[in-house]
């Protein structure tokens, strides 16, 4: 399921990284807050090069975000 999100960039979160089976990763996260009648802040988490198009932007800006929802299961929670 994919959507798109408006609003205002309030806060660049950090850079985490790591090491899997896969090799090297990385990932970081933003929030923006809806610009709606009851503004909502909203998290969001990129992954890889991905990071390089959130840090292009200063904190303040507006900004359109199209995100992908999914949830994983593991060890029968979600």
């Amino acid at each position: 399921m994919s959507l798109e999100l408006t609003g205002k960039l309030v806060q660049k979160l950090p850079v985490q990284t790591g090491e899997g089976k896969n090799g090297p990763w990385s990932k970081g996260g933003f929030v923006i807050e809806t610009g709606d009648r009851y503004p909502k802040k909203v998290c969001c988490v990129v992954w890889g090069d991905l990071i390089n198009q959130v840090n292009a932007f200063q904190e303040g800006a507006n900004v359109k975000a199209s995100i992908d929802l999914e949830s994983r299961e593991f060890n029968g929670r979600w």
